[in-house]
């Protein structure tokens, strides 16, 4: 069961959904994660595409961003997420969508600007982080984009600030133009 690492939430369990199909990423990676952050969380309108539980936004809120968008296609996750928006008290900082990632990064409004940072943590046995990535990197739908892959994953092309590996997995930071970058961990 994961559970808010720092901030205000700090130590507070999460709701998983149920079942396999969910991954939620792993506490020491998310505390890398957010120390990369540092303050840039501060005031941050954040998006959390894959969401799973929501423990990424979650962690964000916890820390200080304003708002957060919570992007999950399957129905039992949304719910999951609802439910820990609602054990947390945040439903006034929180907006759940029940979306295909893709369908909703590529929606119009959804541009550069939206959003202060994107995080994602697609599913690992997915091409959807390469995917992702070069979407970015054609439209970029945040000021900052932190991605969770499988670690191997080379080649991503402009605007990777910096990489870290954790095992068999790694963050990759992405920037679009007008983003200042955070500081090395």
């Amino acid at each position: 069961m994961p559970r808010i690492t720092a901030g205000r939430f700090g130590g507070r369990r999460l709701r998983a959904p149920r079942g396999r199909g969910t991954r939620p990423t792993a506490s020491r990676i998310r505390e890398a994660w957010f120390s990369a952050l540092g303050d840039s969380i501060d005031g941050a309108r954040v998006v959390d595409l894959f969401a799973g539980s929501g423990a990424l936004g979650l962690e964000a809120l916890s820390r200080g961003a304003q708002h957060a968008h919570f992007v999950e296609s399957n129905r039992r996750a949304a719910a999951a997420i609802r439910e820990n928006i609602r054990r947390l008290d945040v439903k006034d900082r929180a907006t759940v969508v029940v979306r295909d990632v893709f369908a909703f990064i590529g929606a119009p409004g959804h541009r550069a600007g939206h959003f202060d940072i994107a995080l994602a943590d697609p599913p690992y046995a997915s091409d959807a982080a390469a995917r992702l990535v070069a979407r970015f990197q054609a439209e970029p739908f945040a000021e900052l984009l932190c991605v969770e892959h499988a670690s191997g994953l080379t080649n991503l092309g402009e605007g990777v600030v910096w990489t870290r590996t954790y095992g068999d997995a790694q963050l990759t930071f992405l920037e679009s133009d007008s983003f200042h970058p955070p500081r090395e961990p």
